[in-house]
């Protein structure tokens, strides 16, 4: 029985044990049908408006793969460097829970479609973790329970449950590592990274769009500790459902905490699945942890074997994309940027608009400039990603051209963008009608910079006396005259031309 609940440093625990961890990953494919029905899967439909016989379990409902899934399925093993299964079937996992309307679960559990692969993945500093890959198998979704009543949202203290089954019967791919070793005190790190590398992957290859908050990709945070020294893994706890980067990192690190803690006071183990807590960073008990044969695993016998050819396998390698980290080691190159630059674009999720808008034209440094600067901070305010935003990689470049023949400066481009935002048009559009063109008519910016000299006589005197870095002020005194649509740039030479005084 545990002991205590309370927590040992990180140091500390990390002091007298070694972690050892496992993630399991659930991957929601973006398929048009469920796995073994024609239903819909799109979101946001009315509840139980996406059910039909089959995905509810009725007798003599019989199931039909989803062949799209089986070919997602096949493409993320390659990616993972996994052997593909030259014949592999289906199974039933067996038990009982109201969102499981069949009480089973359509899974794999001996014959995975993929295994025995790796993901390389890099950390903050630049260095390179192997994650091996036990298994990717194919499964289905469960529906969606919704708890009424309590103050948590969970079952315990909830005065009823509604259930949806608008999920049930959806793709899954789950990707399972073999017990990560060796991370030590960075292992709540490399889970991190892990996650993060795993969902640029899948995105690459197009199967999902895996967003996390939405809970098409999800994490069970397996983890254990040993004592130095010792070869037998110890007792795990599994914290299930872990829906963001952040949150597998805060999860590994509180789990090896807690388990120090229960180790050091003399306490066991208990093998049990957990919640995380967003709010807090903690995990609470959940229910103790079945065994696999438990399940009652069977073969399912309502589905044909899958079988696919080695001729089929081979043409979707030929078709996989770059892996992110090679691409991110390329671009990287090709933009003379450092790994922590990097490392911010992709935290950032900027990677794709930023070579979508070198692609229609800007520059690399532009591009990143505007994405990672002006966007990044509207994104940010607004609590939506960077492809959410109302803009695309197109108009930016288009603002990048702009700037870059002298139409705009930086101040004006900001407006500009700023307008195609709000839904003001494109960028000429709102270039148009907000009359935001830098003045460039030379007899208008030479009356702004005499009427700025006259008005600043003592700040004219300085600099004609060698104090250069004053004109400042009389720059910013035309910028101001002319409401931020001249070129900085010219004004100075202007002035330093009116004043007699070399740049």
């Amino acid at each position: 029985m545990t002991v205590t609940t309370d927590l040992v440093s990180y140091e500390d625990a990390l002091a007298s044990y070694d972690p050892v961890m496992g993630l399991e990953v659930h991957v929601e494919l973006g398929t048009k049908t469920k796995m073994f029905c024609g239903c819909s899967t799109e979101l946001g439909a009315e509840p139980n408006s996406q059910a039909c016989p089959t995905c509810l379990g009725m007798p003599g409902a019989l199931p039909v793969v989803n062949a799209v899934g089986v070919e997602s399925a096949i493409k993320i093993g390659l990616a993972l460097h996994c052997e593909i299964a030259e014949w592999c079937r289906f199974a039933r996992k067996n038990y009982f829970y109201p969102d499981m309307p069949k009480n089973f679960q359509t899974s794999q559990y001996d014959e995975p479609i993929a295994f025995n692969g790796y993901l390389d993945v890099q950390l903050e500093d630049g260095e390179v973790f192997r994650v091996e890959i036990e298994r990717a198998h194919m499964e289905e979704d469960t529906g969606k329970s919704l708890h009424v009543g309590g103050a948590t949202g969970r079952i315990h203290g909830a005065s009823h449950s509604l259930l949806d089954y608008n999920r049930a019967g959806i793709p899954l791919i789950e990707i399972v590592t073999k017990p990560i070793e060796g991370a030590g005190e960075r292992a709540p790190e490399v889970a991190k990274a892990y996650v993060a590398e795993l969902r640029e992957l899948i995105k690459a290859l197009g199967v999902s769009e895996a967003r996390m908050e939405q809970g098409q990709m999800r994490c069970d945070v397996n983890l254990s500790l040993r004592p130095h020294g010792r070869e037998k893994f110890g007792t795990r706890s599994e914290t299930k459902n872990v829906n963001s980067l952040r949150s597998v990192e805060r999860a590994a690190r509180f789990e090896i905490q807690r388990h120090a803690a229960v180790l050091n006071s003399g306490g066991t183990i208990i093998q049990e699945t957990r919640h995380f807590h967003e709010d807090t960073g903690s995990t609470t008990s959940g229910r103790v942890k079945e065994e696999a044969e438990d399940y009652r695993y069977f073969p399912e016998p309502d589905l044909v074997p899958v079988a696919p050819s080695r001729e089929w396998v081979e043409e979707l390698r030929a078709g996989l994309p770059e892996q992110p980290l090679a691409r991110r080691n390329r671009l990287r190159e090709e933009w003379g940027i450092t790994a922590h630059d990097m490392q911010s674009i992709l935290n950032a999720g900027a990677i794709d608009s930023i070579v979508a808008t070198i692609a229609a034209g800007a520059d690399a440094a532009s591009a990143r400039k505007w994405w990672m600067g002006e966007l990044a901070r509207t994104a940010n305010e607004s609590g939506v990603s960077l492809d959410a935003l109302a803009i695309t990689p197109e108009q930016v470049a288009r603002v990048t051209a702009l700037v870059n023949e002298g139409s705009l400066n930086d101040k004006l481009a900001r407006q500009v963008i700023d307008g195609v935002l709000k839904g003001e048009g494109t960028p000429d559009e709102v270039v148009e009608k907000r009359g935001l063109k830098v003045v460039s008519d030379e007899g208008a910016l030479t009356a702004a910079v005499e009427e700025a000299i006259a008005g600043n006589a003592a700040i004219a005197d300085k600099i004609r006396g060698g104090k250069v870095a004053a004109v400042g002020a009389l720059v910013g005194a035309v910028m101001k005259a002319t409401r931020g649509q001249a070129d900085a740039a010219r004004v100075k030479e202007l002035i330093l031309e009116k004043l007699g005084v070399e740049g």
